[in-house]
Formats: C-alpha cells, structure tokens, sequence
C-alpha cells in the first residue's frame, strides 16, 4: 500500500482526492496548512505529496523549498493559478508534476500512476548497480545519496542526484532532454526541456573542475547530454 500525504486546505477536494487514491491501494493523510504539512512530511516517509501552492501558514512554493532539502519524495503541486511562471517555479523548487485546478480526476490519477512507475523504475534500475560509483575525482554513494567531489562532500538536490546517477550509471549513453524528462520528473512537460538544462547547469556548478570544459556531464549536440565514458 502506498502512502499519500495530502496538503490542501480545501476540505471538499481532500475528500475527493482521498476518495480516488484509495481505489489506487492508498492511505492517505492530510494536512489542512503548510507549516503542519511540511511537518508531516519530515516526520514520516510517504510514497507521494499532493502539495496546494495557497496555503495558510506557508505557501506551496516554500513547502517544497524546505521538503527537497531534506528529502526527495515524489510532489504534484496543486494551484488555481494558470500563469507559466508558477509552474515553472514549481518545477524548478523540485516538484515532480504540476496541475492547475479545476483539473480532471482522470487525468489526477494517469499522472499519480505515472509518478508511481517512475519510482518503482528508478528502484529497480538501481538494484543491479553497485552501490558506490566512482569516476576519477568523484565518488557516488547511491543507498545514502552521497556525492564527493575531490574528497569533499557535495550537497545535491533530490534531481540533481537521481540525473548524476542515472547518467553515471550508463556512462556514454546518450539522453535527450525528453528522455531526461520523462525519466527523472516521471512525465512529459511538452516545451519543458529547459528544467532539464536548468538543473543540468546547477549539477555541473556543483560537481566540474572548468564549467567552461565539463569533465564528467558533456553535451551531444542536436541529442542533449551523457557521462564522460572515457573516465
């Protein structure tokens, strides 16, 4: 059974949406303000987050701000706001998907089902890895999340660290920004591809030597970005 934490203010659509997710073998707790939410969130291990950006006490925004320090746990941001740039705040804070309201159940629960698929992926893709990779200068600890760069502790967020190990893992394959999409954020942001470079920009800021000449995350024009076979 998965476990769904639900932080929404509006009691008619808490209903709604627990009502559905059950029929999806979910338990589901709610919160009805940010502060508590966040919480919750800290406190116990939940499989996925239904995060509203209006909150009382604490908005949505900084509800994911405070969680993706801490933990890397699936997000759909819920908002009644329609414009682009909250959005793609919300992606870029770390949310895993985005849907503004009045939204469809039907498509609620497509994109909980696929947020659902890429975690059980992401599990069994690292099952056969070992548990520790390491490329020249940099060293993986994939069961703690743990990065060094030159014997000093790096500090990623949650996709920062699942694309270095997705990646870092499969040295000299080639990932276009829709693969890296539908891969590490779990669906298809159709004319999202700059989340990917986005977070690709702040992974390299982190983790190279020479920005200018990446070491270990190199771009394949015209495709979009692999690891460094050759370390």
């Amino acid at each position: 059974m998965k476990k769904v934490l639900i932080i929404e203010d509006d009691p008619e659509i808490v209903q709604l949406l627990t009502i559905h997710l059950k029929d999806l073998n979910c338990e589901c707790q709610s919160a009805d303000n940010g502060a508590d939410g966040l919480k919750m969130a800290l406190m116990e291990d939940f499989d996925l987050i239904i995060l509203d950006v209006s909150l009382p006490q604490m908005d949505g925004i900084e509800v994911c701000k405070n969680l993706r320090s801490e933990k890397a746990t699936p997000i759909i941001m819920l908002t009644a706001k329609s414009e682009e740039i909250d959005r793609v705040l919300g992606l870029e804070m770390g949310a895993d998907d985005y849907m503004t309201k009045p939204f469809s159940l039907r498509e609620f629960i497509a994109r909980v089902k696929a947020i659902f698929r890429r975690t059980q992926m992401i599990a069994e893709s690292l099952q056969p890895l070992s548990p520790h990779l390491e490329y020249d200068n940099i060293s993986i600890q994939i069961e703690k999340r743990k990065v060094m760069v030159a014997g000093k502790k790096v500090e990623l967020s949650p996709k920062e660290f699942d694309l270095l190990v997705l990646m870092a893992s499969h040295p000299g394959r080639n990932y276009s920004r829709s693969d890296l999409l539908k891969l590490i954020w779990g669906y298809d942001f159709e004319g999202y591809e700059h989340t990917v470079n986005s977070h690709i920009n702040r992974l390299r800021s982190k983790i190279e030597p020479d920005m200018t000449n990446p070491t270990y995350i190199l771009t394949t024009w015209g495709v979009g970005y692999k690891f460094n076979e050759e370390l």
